[in-house]
C-alpha cells in the first residue's frame, strides 16, 4: 500500500520491483496509479506472485501507459487464465517492444490467446517465453 503511494505521479523511467512478494493485492494497488506514471518505460515485476487476478489488474490499465517499453513479469504464475487477460491488452500497448513471460505456467491455451494478437503488437520485437508449458 506505502508504495502505490510513493509512486503516484511519479517521474520515475525505470522502476524495477523484482521479488518482492507483491501478490495479486499489491499489483493490483501498483496498477491502480501506474496510469500517473507518464514517464514510466521499464516496469519489472518478475518473480512477485501476482498470479491471474494480478495479471488481470494490470492488464486493465496497460493501454494508458503509453510510454511504457519493457513488461517483465517472469516467474509469477499467470496460468493460462492471466495470459488470456494480458493478451487482450497488448494491442493496445502500442510502446511495447520488450515482454518477459517465462516460467509463467502459461500452457498451449493461453499461448493461442497469445498468439492470436501478436500480429497486432507491431513494437513488440523481444519476446520470453521460456520455462513455461507450452506443447
Amino acid at each position: 500500500g506505502r508504495l502505490a503511494g510513493v509512486l503516484g505521479g511519479c517521474t520515475l523511467s525505470y522502476l524495477d520491483l523484482h521479488f518482492n512478494r507483491i501478490g495479486s493485492e499489491g499489483a493490483r494497488r501498483i496498477a491502480g496509479i501506474l496510469h500517473t506514471c507518464d514517464h514510466l518505460t521499464h516496469l519489472d515485476m518478475g518473480e512477485n506472485g501476482i498470479g491471474p487476478v494480478g495479471a488481470e489488474s494490470l492488464a486493465a490499465v496497460l493501454a494508458r501507459c503509453t510510454s511504457l517499453c519493457h513488461l517483465g513479469l517472469a516467474e509469477n504464475g499467470i496460468g493460462d487464465d492471466g495470459m488470456g487477460t494480458l493478451a487482450g491488452a497488448l494491442p493496445d500497448c502500442l510502446a511495447l517492444d520488450f515482454l518477459d513471460l517465462a516460467g509463467n505456467d502459461i500452457g498451449d491455451l493461453g499461448m493461442s490467446e497469445l498468439a492470436g494478437v501478436l500480429g497486432e503488437c507491431s513494437a513488440l520485437t523481444h519476446l520470453d517465453l521460456h520455462a513455461n508449458e507450452i506443447g
